[in-house]
């Protein structure tokens, strides 16, 4: 039995109905077309899938879509404006924050709640505040670097 939920996604509101086990990421990506946001390890490992739920980074793998039911979602598509990237898009792009690109929209994501509640971390509270969105393909010095630009140019 499909239930009736109303998302804010990146700023537009958004009300379907959906059967109660659609994860997160499948709504969006599949009933929305919004596709920045990976599907990786569906086990909530990988961070490839993080989106900022009221403020709060969250592995959109994790959670059912209609616990978002009157939830405002920012979803990568929805950082850059007017056609400016976001500080922390701009930062990855600067400094090559990526290696093959897969989990950089989860990384992003986190980063950017990261740089809201501290506008200036040190290399360890990044690398900290990352650990959630596990990256094998890169020693992360350059997503660092990427963050500390972000911050810089906020």
């Amino acid at each position: 039995m499909k239930r009736a939920i109303n998302v804010n996604i990146n700023g537009t509101e958004h009300a379907r109905e959906v059967e109660p086990r659609l994860l997160l990421v499948h709504f969006l990506r599949d009933v929305l077309g919004l596709t920045g946001t990976h599907v990786g390890c569906e086990t909530s490992l990988c961070g490839a899938c993080t989106v900022i739920i009221d403020g709060q980074a969250a592995k959109s793998c994790t959670i059912f879509a209609v616990q978002a039911d009157g939830a405002k979602v920012t979803t990568i598509e929805g950082l850059a404006h007017n056609g400016e990237l976001h500080p922390v898009q701009q930062g990855f792009w600067e400094c090559h924050g990526l290696q093959c690109g897969y989990c950089t929209p989860g990384m992003i994501m986190a980063a950017t709640q990261l740089l809201e509640r501290n506008s200036s971390p040190t290399r360890e509270e990044i690398r900290h505040g990352l650990e959630g969105n596990l990256c094998r393909c890169t020693g992360y010095q350059h997503i660092v670097e990427a963050v500390e630009y972000a911050a810089k140019n906020q």
